[in-house]
Order: structure tokens, then C-alpha cells, then sequence
């Protein structure tokens, strides 16, 4: 090996080393160095050092975290942790009993000093002390910690499904994107690991606890018993000696665990928040004056009786009244100062005076129609006000914008005005200035959905979904944790309103899709596809003609963003007939891939429900008497068409129960009209001609519907 080689070899390991991959196995071979073999006093004094050091640095990790998952890797250090302690009893045993004979300073500084200055030289001072510490951390700390962290953990798990539930309703209301659905989805499951991790770390800890009683008794007589056999000391001097090195030494491993099962306590008993524990505690314990005024009243009132000691009480109460004074001023002035604020954003908005002379009504008069309205009660104003913390605005907007990439056409602004005719917490949804939907929603409260399957129930207002007609239960945000373990899907007022306004558009979006969307959408032809987009409006079709085409393919969900292959088609199917309904079926053959797909996905067989031969025969002969290619309803005597209705509501339902799509497939002629029958039966159904049937698909059938 020459001198390059080893020169590469040596920067690669310092690199290595720099990059932390050698930093835990370096210290696991520590601590099976520090109890395989002799520790001189100096290295004992800097190892129990650095203990201190790290629990000290761990617990302010944790104090000043703003969610647990900020330290994820705490189980991971609390582990190494404890196991470096019990490393550093095990290489202070054999210094004690080896040395110990020679003196307090035989087994390192540190270990002196907390046996001398700590507890004052008195061993049985320094036993009863032990004892303390270990009750406060194995009864008190360990034991809260233990029982928070597996309660913490099962409802952790249990509540991922309602979790991942309202991730993937929001990311279908386009309330977030894939990424941040992703990032969500990776964030529940580090938290179902976290929880679980600390369930088993609190074990560590508590048997660490266990383990330094044990030792104690142990050092301390097999200590008595070296001392008195090998070194012939008297009973009361080997007691002396060895009590105070082994008390020192037992405090010096137990203060450092105290710390850790603090630090664990407090990392299992932190809500997620955008604060640190400090600032939760001084928002939650003093935003009001009350709690200290009265505390302070109290503690003067103590402070009065005969024998109490005045200076400590008054003075205390003293410092509590002047708190809570603080605290009533400092509330005041920030009342003031939003009062004036809101002042000035309503003289910011009041109308001009008006103007003494009159004037002619002009076309400015005429207000007009909004294509897309939310009308709210006057206790929803908050959710839209971004002042307030509103969020249903940015919902709003997401909501459009995912519509707007799935169906391929910018959609229209909501205009959101308040409404005194409305209840309080009632919302109406307008087309056109035409109300269809409208429902209650409660700000404070938060909506817990019924996605089919839940393990029992919770208390609240009964209530049905509005976007999908689900059972329902407003409960309080307190309650989030609970319905999310019990498998509800939980979401917040502006989040019910923005799914709510989702499934309104998608329904009707074939209504506010116009001449001006189509010319948008001819741009945008225009500067990948010139030559197409030059030669189709008006040289094939005219610009109304498109817009027949595109809505009548937005109404049965067919997306319309493949804006250049619905122009191929258009093209190629215009020289034949001009007839939209022709047209139409002409796109949706050279979009059936997509089509299909939207509905089975990429399963490669394809579940249909089929109709008898001879009622299919009627059907098309039907047509052909209407000689409305299409256009026209279906001509059966009222008691076929219902038994045709029934069975395929009966056929739908099957399908449904066993989580499968409908599909009806017909002949190409009759698809049209099929589908809008079908759509009074059955909303979710869709209809298929045999020409839309992609060549990578088998088609199953499932079930035929005729005259019987």
C-alpha cells in the first residue's frame, strides 16, 4: 500500500468520524470498556462529569421543544444514557472496593465531594437523602412517567386511522397537496413510533432506578466486608469509609437520573404546540389576573394570623398582587389598543358621504350575479376573517385551485358576504345567484365523522355531514383524541364549509364552465397545438358548439384538461356530423383510458353490470322512432322504465357492498340517454359504451338487468 493509499484511507476515516457515524459505536465500546476494565479516579471524576452534563443538556432539550417529535431521538439517548450510568456504578464499585480503604479521595473528586459537601460527611444524613431521591424518582416521576407514556402510546395507535382519515380528506378538499399529505402521513407514523419507544424506554428508567437501590446495599456491605477481612478495619471505621463512598457514589449516578425521568416525564406530558414549555406556562397560568389576586389575598390572610411568619406571607402576597396588577394593566392596554385598531379598520371602510346632488341611475346601479356565493351567519364571520385567525378563506382557495387542476378550467372566485336572515351558524352555498346547499356548522366545535366503522361513541351534537350525508357529532376539541382513537374521521368547522363548497362545484361544474373558460382554453391549445387550435373554432365548430361538448363531458365527471386530445377528436369526428352528441361519444372513446381509470384505477379487470339483449333491442328501436340521436328521453311504458329503475338501484347496492365500482355498459347509441336515466336512479353510476372499453382492461360481468 503506498503513501496516496493510506493518505485516502486516513482522511476517509476522519471524514467518517467528523460525519457522527462512529460517534455510538465509540461510546458503546466506552461503556463496555468502563465495566470490563479499570478506570483510574481522574477519568471516573470526568465521566460522572459528563453524565451530569448530558442529563442537564437533555432535560433543557426537552423543557424548550415545541412537540415531543422535536426530539425524537430522545428513547435512543435516554437508553444510551442509562446504560453509561450503570457503566460508570459498575467502574465505581471496583474503585471503592478496591481503594476505598485508602482514604475519601480513593475513588475520584467527584464521588468525594458529594459524600462530604452534599450530605455533610454524615453517612446516615447521606442514607436518608439516598432514600428521598430514590422515593421521588422511582415512586413519584418514574412510575407518572411510565403510566403517561403507555396511555400515550395506545391512543396513539389507536387513533393513526382516524388520522390518516382526515389527511386524505383534506388532501381531497385540496386543502393541502400530495407533498404536505405525504409529510403529514410520515409525521403520524413517527409519532406512533415515538410513543411506542417511550413505553419501553419509561421500563428502562424505572428498572435504572431499581438497579441504584440495589447497588447501594451491595457496595455498601461487600465495602464493610472488604474493609473488615482484607484491611482489618474496625466495623465503625469500614462503615464510615465505605457508607460515605457509597452514598457519593450513589448520588452521583441518581441526581443525573432524577434528571433524565424529569426530562422523560416532561416530553411524554407536552402538548404539541408552536410554544416551548415556558411559554405555555406563562400564557396558560398567568393570562389572567384572577388566579394571583386571589392567591395573594390568601397568602395575606395567612400572613395576618398570630404566630404565622408575616414577613414570608405578606411579602409573598405582596409580590402575587403586584403580579396580577401587571398582568390586569398589560390586558387593558392590549384591549385598548385592538378596540382602537378595529376602529380604524371600520372608518376605513365606511362608505364616502353622499353627495347632495342626485344623479341618473346608470348600469353601475345593476348589481350582478355571482356565479359562485357563500352567504354566512354572524357567528361564522370569524371563520373568514383572517384578523380572527380564519382559516376558510386559504381553504377556500385551495379548494378551487385543486378543481381547477382535476376538470382543466380556472374556477370561479367565491364571493362570501354575511347574511342576518340566515341562523347564526348557518352557511348557503349559491349558483347564479341560486341556493343549493345550505347547513349549520359550530366554530368552536369540531365535526367527528362517521367513515362507516367506529368502536363506540362519543358525546356531542348529532348531526349528519353535509358534503356526503354521513352520520356525524360535533364535540369539543377536547374531545379530538378520543373520536380519533375511536376511528371518527375529525375536522374543524372551515374544513366542513371548504369540503362542503368542493363537492358543490365538482357537481355543478359543468354549469360554470362559459364562452370565456372555452377561449382560455383555446389559448392554451393555441401555444402547444397552433395549427390545431387555428383550424378548429370556428373552421369546425363553432365556439358555442365547444362549449355544448365540454360541459356535457364535465357533467358525467369527464375532466377536461386533455384539452388536446378532446380537439383531435372534435376534429376528426366533425367531418362526418355536426351533431354534438356525436361529437361527444367521439371524445369519450379517445379518452376512455382515462376515463376507465378514474373509475377502477389501474385493476385490470372491470366489473359491469350489463342489460338484457332483448331490453337492449327496445332500446335502440326506441331511438330510432325518437330520431333525436340521443337527445331524447327514452320512450318505455312507465312500468318497464320502473322496473328498469328498481333493478338498477338493486344491482348499484350489490356493488356498492362489496366496495365495488358501478359500471353500467351499453350499447354506443344508447349510452347517452342510459346516463341520464341512470342518474335519477343512481348518482354514482357510470355509464360505459362497449367502444370505451380500453383493450388493457377485462370486463366481468356482474349482473344483468332486463324486464324481469
Amino acid at each position: 500500500m503506498d503513501r496516496t493509499q493510506v493518505m485516502t484511507g486516513m482522511r476517509s476515516g476522519v471524514s467518517i468520524l467528523r460525519q457522527g457515524n462512529l460517534g455510538v459505536p465509540v461510546l458503546l465500546l466506552v461503556i463496555l470498556g468502563m465495566m470490563t476494565l479499570p478506570i483510574p479516579p481522574f477519568l471516573l471524576d470526568v465521566f460522572f462529569t459528563f453524565n451530569i452534563a448530558l442529563a442537564i443538556v437533555v432535560l433543557l432539550v426537552c423543557v424548550y421543544a415545541m412537540r415531543p417529535l422535536d426530539f425524537a431521538a430522545f428513547p435512543t439517548i435516554l437508553l444510551v444514557a442509562t446504560l453509561m450510568r450503570l457503566a460508570l456504578n459498575v467502574a465505581s464499585t471496583r474503585v471503592v472496593l478496591l481503594h476505598g480503604h485508602q482514604g475519601g479521595d480513593a475513588a475520584g473528586k467527584v464521588i468525594q465531594a458529594f459524600g462530604d459537601v452534599v450530605v455533610g460527611g454524615n453517612y446516615v444524613v447521606g442514607a436518608v437523602v439516598f432514600a428521598i431521591l430514590m422515593i421521588i424518582n422511582f415512586v413519584v416521576v418514574t412510575k407518572g412517567a411510565g403510566r403517561i407514556s403507555e396511555v400515550s402510546a395506545r391512543f396513539t395507535l389507536d387513533a393513526m386511522p382516524g388520522k390518516q382519515m382526515a389527511i386524505d380528506a383534506d388532501l381531497n378538499a385540496g386543502i393541502i397537496d400530495q407533498n404536505e399529505a405525504k409529510t403529514r402521513r410520515a409525521e403520524v407514523a413517527q409519532e406512533a413510533d415515538f410513543y411506542g419507544s417511550m413505553d419501553g424506554a419509561s421500563k428502562f428508567v424505572r428498572g435504572d432506578a431499581i438497579a441504584g437501590l440495589l447497588i447501594l446495599f451491595i457496595n455498601l456491605l461487600g465495602g464493610i466486608a472488604i474493609g473488615m477481612a482484607q484491611h482489618s478495619m474496625a466495623f465503625k471505621d469500614a462503615g464510615v469509609v465505605y457508607s460515605l463512598l457509597t452514598i457519593g457514589d450513589g448520588l452521583v449516578a441518581q441526581i443525573p437520573g432524577l434528571l433524565l425521568s424529569t426530562a422523560a416525564a416532561v416530553m411524554v406530558t407536552r402538548v404539541t404546540t408552536a410554544e416551548d414549555m415556558g411559554q405555555q406556562i406563562q400564557r396558560q397560568m398567568f393570562s389572567s389576573p384572577k388566579a394571583l389576586a386571589i392567591s395573594a389575598a390568601i397568602l395575606m390572610a395567612m400572613g395576618a394570623v398570630p404566630g404565622m411568619p408575616h414577613v414570608s406571607f405578606i411579602g409573598l402576597g405582596l409580590l402575587a398582587a403586584g403580579g396580577a396588577y401587571w398582568i390586569w394593566r398589560r390586558g387593558k392596554a392590549e384591549e385598548g389598543g385592538s378596540k382602537e385598531l378595529q376602529a380604524a379598520q371600520q372608518a376605513d371602510q365606511l362608505p364616502a358621504a353622499v353627495q347632495p346632488e342626485q344623479r341618473e341611475l346608470g348600469w353601475d346601479d345593476v348589481t350582478p350575479v355571482d356565479m359562485v356565493g357563500l352567504e354566512v351567519g354572524y357567528r361564522l364571520i370569524p371563520l373568514v376573517d383572517r384578523n380572527q385567525g380564519g382559516q376558510l378563506l386559504t381553504r377556500i382557495k385551495g379548494v378551487r385551485k385543486k378543481l381547477s387542476q382535476d376538470l382543466g378550467f380556472l374556477m370561479p372566485s367565491v364571493h362570501i358576504r354575511d347574511n342576518l336572515d340566515l341562523n347564526p351558524n348557518a352557511y348557503r352555498l349559491t349558483l347564479m345567484g341560486v341556493t343549493v346547499a345550505e347547513a349549520e356548522v359550530y366554530p368552536e366545535r369540531e365535526l367527528a365523522i362517521n367513515p362507516g366503522q367506529v368502536f363506540g361513541t362519543v358525546n356531542g351534537l348529532a348531526t349528519v355531514d353535509p358534503a356526503f350525508g354521513l352520520e356525524a357529532v360535533w364535540i369539543e376539541p377536547n374531545q379530538r383524541d378520543q373520536a380519533q382513537s375511536l376511528g371518527y374521521t375529525v375536522v374543524d368547522a372551515s374544513t366542513v364549509v371548504a369540503t362542503h363548497l368542493n363537492q358543490v362545484l365538482g357537481k355543478h361544474s359543468h354549469e360554470l364552465i362559459g364562452h370565456e373558460e372555452v377561449q382560455q382554453l383555446m389559448q392554451v391549445l393555441a401555444k402547444s397545438s397552433p395549427k390545431l387550435a387555428e383550424e378548429l373554432v370556428p373552421g369546425m365548430v363553432s365556439l358555442s358548439t365547444l362549449l355544448k361538448i365540454l360541459q356535457n363531458l364535465l357533467q358525467e365527471q369527464v375532466p377536461v384538461r386533455d384539452i388536446r386530445t378532446i380537439a383531435e377528436a372534435i376534429a376528426n369526428a366533425s367531418a362526418k356530423s355536426q351533431d354534438p352528441a356525436a361529437m361527444v361519444a367521439a371524445v369519450r372513446v379517445s379518452l376512455s383510458r382515462a376515463i376507465v381509470q378514474s373509475i377502477v384505477g389501474l385493476d385490470s379487470e372491470l366489473p359491469v353490470i350489463t342489460l338484457e339483449p332483448r331490453l337492449e333491442q327496445i332500446l335502440l328501436n326506441s331511438l330510432q322512432q325518437a330520431g333525436q340521436g340521443g337527445e331524447g328521453g327514452i320512450l318505455l311504458e312507465p312500468g318497464m322504465a320502473e322496473k328498469l329503475q328498481q333493478s338498477l338501484v338493486e344491482a348499484a347496492q350489490r356493488q356498492e357492498m362489496q366496495g365495488q365500482p358501478v359500471i353500467l355498459l351499453v350499447a354506443g347509441q344508447i349510452r347517452a340517454m342510459m346516463s341520464r336515466f341512470a342518474r335519477m336512479a343512481v348518482p354514482n353510476m357510470h355509464v360505459l359504451a362497449y367502444q370505451e372499453i380500453p383493450d388493457n382492461k377485462q370486463v366481468t360481468i356482474v349482473a344483468t338487468v332486463g324486464q324481469n
